[in-house]
């Protein structure tokens, strides 16, 4: 009787250790470089990061005005934009590719709400939503620093 509860208690215990090898990967793997959360393939849910410099509010991009760059595409409201990002986009990629700014800082990945935005020193941040840019105004330099060391290891770097 115990080598037969051995042998059937035998699956579980397999089962078990490759269920935890497999969950403990997948939470071990970053998230892709660009947020990319609410519109796989699509940076930023779409929005033109142009339109936040150029025309200091958040803007939806169009499909006709694209271009593909770090592995997702991008999305502009004119081929005006589009050829300003293709020319720097450095300059007009939000910070952390674009994920909650302040949700960075704390050592999180999430999604972002594009009408919480800011341009700080020339970086344009995004956060979740308009009570958390408040936060993260409130004492933003630190955020950024916190941001800053903590993204790479986000994104496996």
């Amino acid at each position: 009787m115990k080598r037969r509860s051995f042998l059937l208690g035998l699956p579980v215990v397999v089962l078990a250790g490759a269920a935890a090898l497999y969950f403990g990967r997948a939470r071990a793997e970053p998230k892709p470089p660009v947020n990319d959360l609410r519109t796989p393939g699509v940076a930023i849910d779409g929005y033109d990061p142009v339109a936040y410099f150029e025309d200091q509010r958040p803007e939806k991009g169009s499909r006709d005005f694209t271009m593909r760059w770090q592995g997702v595409e991008w999305r502009f409201a004119s081929a005006a934009h589009r050829d300003l990002f293709a020319a720097d986009p450095e300059r007009y990629a939000p910070a952390y590719g674009g994920y909650c700014a302040y949700g960075t800082a704390q050592g999180y990945l999430v999604k972002i709400e594009p009408e919480a935005w800011t341009i700080h020193d020339g970086r344009l941040y995004l956060n979740y939503d308009l009570s958390v840019r408040d936060t993260w105004l409130a004492d933003i330099d630190d955020y950024v620093a916190r941001a800053d060391r903590n993204y790479p290891g986000l994104i496996g770097n």
